[in-house]
């Protein structure tokens, strides 16, 4: 049965230690390897953005034992206690997650831009035992936490300048401060072996279809990855020249990627700190006060989505601002189109600019492009990283080699466990040791990953997951709706849109038949109550179309793939609405 390894030039994964916690592997576990890079003092540091505030390692760790004593003892988090974490970035955020594993606790982070019951939904999947919010979320909290049977007295919130909450709510700061005159907790210690099982993190993700489910990441999986692509990387390789080293000690990464999401959390906060690259936090998304921060700060690393990258490419804003500090730029989420690739390689003539793939399910990377080439080719996801095993499934169930298209599985020492307490779809995801990823591949000889087509219905926006099928069951609540597809569309942006297609009900059918310009109140009506119900980068963005019928196959099962064809149709040399970040 063929499988498919990364080339001898992608380095060989040293052992990875199955007995540490996340803290223990970055703040104090001893760990010696040749894969670290060296800093003398206090580095790396996280900066906050505005403040310019610096935190090092050590008062990292201090805060992080802190926080963990009043949490222990103040709250009674402990063994497979879930802690959900709903903020923007912030300087604390890893301090969160880092004291609730001392604990043996497990940290489901959430979307801060969620509405009340998306919220909720992950309160109930997760039956967190506590909730971290940033102060900008108190309301969508404090409704969902009621709504779900979560007292007030279990929202702690994080200390935002000039951002006042509630006087009933216990800020963090006052925490720490607590904790740090009490006497230190014990942390969790893990057997040999433990750290494969032992739940670190409910990360939600769509899968291959269906409403977002909990990644069950043990603490082992996001380790593993650090270190695939620190050996990926080379970080120690002295044979390389200084200038040419991608991630280098002393270096500034921007820290703009939301840290709920794993890409973020896994790549921008673990891996760049590992390291020793200072990570700026920057709280929200603002293109131009991104480019403020590149100067400010004298950013080195870009670690972004396609969005970002066209905004690079395209915003007028980038006249007024000089970037040369830029070394290099990473993408990921989503593929990055040629004509992109190819602008930003003119805009940053001497940076390392590529792509990368990974999920949720695999804790992240599994594919980067060489570090052997400053640039990726245009259109490939890279090459393979150390420990990952690929196999690709063609149509007729047999296994594909080079340049054969089929779908992607792997095996990968940071695979996922399953998807919490949904027995059915880890069945059809985990597989024997192996996570179908649901994309349509194909493998060259030098080992590089190219993204075919996704088989999954899923779609992509702005580097976000979004599973038709929930959209689809949020649109049959509105009383117009009597059936509905929901498709994703082509979008220079964002990457793909939503678009629905709808059959009215036959009431609604009825107004539009005696007063035809009901249906554009149909429309807005339709289009609105995803508004209402929905974060915004699920909204229908493509638009509604309406339809006497849904094309379905003789059991009834929606024929996507037609309505999408139709779509493109439709849209042919038209521009779909642009959702903005």
């Amino acid at each position: 049965m063929p499988e498919i390894r990364p080339t001898a030039a992608a380095g060989e994964l040293p052992p990875v230690p199955d007995h540490l916690t996340i803290p223990q592997f970055m703040l104090d576990s001893g760990y010696v390897d040749t894969l670290r890079p060296k800093r003398p003092g206090h580095g790396p540091f996280l900066i906050d953005d505005a403040s310019g505030r610096k935190v090092s390692l050590d008062e990292l760790r201090d805060r992080t034992q802190a926080l963990a004593n009043v949490l222990s003892s103040v709250y009674s988090i402990g063994e497979e206690d879930v802690v959900l974490v709903f903020s923007r970035n912030h300087l604390d955020y890893p301090v969160v997650l880092w004291a609730t594993h001392r604990l043996g606790g497990i940290v489901s982070p959430a979307n801060p831009d969620f509405n009340h019951s998306e919220l909720e939904y992950q309160l109930k999947a997760t039956q967190a035992k506590l909730l971290i919010i940033h102060p900008e979320a108190v309301e969508a909290a404090t409704t969902a936490a009621k709504t779900f049977g979560l007292p007030t007295d279990r929202i702690l919130v994080l200390d935002v300048d000039n951002v006042k909450p509630p006087k009933s709510l216990v800020n963090i700061n006052s925490l720490i401060k607590k904790g740090s005159e009490m006497k230190p907790v014990p942390e969790r210690i893990l057997k040999p072996g433990e750290g494969k099982t032992k739940l670190a993190l409910l990360s939600f993700s769509s899968g291959t279809t269906g409403r977002p489910k909990a990644v069950a990441i043990p603490h082992t999986s996001l380790i593993a990855n650090v270190l695939q692509v620190a050996t990926h990387s080379r970080l120690q390789d002295e044979s390389i020249k200084w200038e040419d080293r991608r991630y280098r000690p002393g270096d500034v990464c921007i820290g703009v990627l939301p840290l709920y999401h794993i890409y973020g959390l896994v790549f921008n906060l673990h891996f760049m700190l590992y390291c020793s690259i200072d990570l700026v936090i920057v709280p929200k998304f603002n293109f131009e006060a991104m480019l403020k921060s590149v100067v400010r700060h004298r950013i080195t690393h870009l670690i972004i989505v396609p969005p970002q990258a066209i905004l690079l490419c395209k915003h007028p804003a980038m006249k007024k601002y000089k970037l040369d500090t830029v070394r290099t730029i990473m993408t990921g989420a989503a593929p990055l189109s040629d004509e992109v690739n190819q602008m930003l390689f003119k805009l940053f003539p001497d940076a390392h600019i590529g792509q990368g793939y990974g999920m949720t399910e695999t804790c992240t990377v599994v594919s980067l492009w060489p570090i052997t080439r400053k640039r990726g080719q245009s259109g490939s996801a890279g090459e393979l990283i150390p420990g990952v095993i690929a196999r690709v499934l063609k149509p007729d169930g047999t296994l594909g080699g080079y340049n054969e298209i089929g779908e992607l599985m792997v095996k990968v020492p940071s695979a996922a466990l399953a998807y919490y307490n949904n027995p059915q779809a880890t069945k059809e995801t985990f597989i024997d040791g192996w996570v179908r990823t649901g994309d349509e591949v194909r493998i060259t000889p030098d080992g590089e990953l190219w993204i075919v087509d996704r088989l999954k219905e899923i779609m992509k926006v702005r580097g976000f997951q979004v599973a038709p099928s929930e959209l689809e069951g949020t649109l049959l609540d509105h009383p117009d709706v009597s059936d509905v597809c929901v498709v994703g569309i082509p979008d220079d942006y964002s990457g793909e849109v939503p678009l629905a297609f709808v059959v009215l009900s036959a009431d609604a059918a009825a107004r539009v038949k005696k007063t035809p310009a009901a249906l554009e109140d149909a429309r807005a009506s339709i289009i609105n109550h995803i508004r209402d119900n929905k974060i915004a980068y699920k909204h229908l963005a493509g638009g509604v179309e309406f339809m006497e019928s849904i094309p379905k196959t003789a059991s009834g099962k929606l024929l996507r793939r037609v309505l999408r064809d139709k779509a493109k149709e439709l849209r042919k040399g038209s521009t779909t609405t642009r959702a903005k970040l």
